[in-house]
């Protein structure tokens, strides 16, 4: 199966080829708070990106180990990349961008990203 997502206007779009996930990580971070992410990662063989990285504008902070990536046009931040704990390389997406996934349904793990 293949997760389709994209940001509000279409610009920044993707497909990520494994099955949709029923779980997401809510974490109470100052951003992820604020934005009210949920997020699902993955590894970048299963993420393509569709459009043009000239349509995103990059943002990090604190250890600047996840770089969020939001649409130039409509500012929505459909994934981000960066690395895991271990070093990894990651994609993280945020399922409120899927197509077809109600977040309502999702298994919601809580993490203390404020205190991390």
């Amino acid at each position: 199966m293949t997760v389709r997502g994209s940001c509000h206007c279409g610009k920044i779009a993707y497909t990520l080829d494994e099955e949709a996930p029923t779980r997401a990580l809510e974490c109470n971070c100052s951003i992820c708070r604020r934005k009210g992410y949920l997020h699902h990662f993955t590894t970048p063989e299963k993420f393509t990106l569709q459009g043009s990285r000239d349509d995103i504008t990059v943002y990090t902070f604190n250890k600047h180990n996840i770089r969020h990536q939001f649409c130039k046009t409509c500012g929505c931040a459909p994934f981000a990349e960066g690395n895991g704990p271990d070093g990894t390389p990651m994609v993280e997406i945020n399922l409120g961008c899927a197509e077809g996934i109600d977040p309502n349904a999702l298994e919601i793990i809580p993490y203390d990203g404020a205190s991390a």
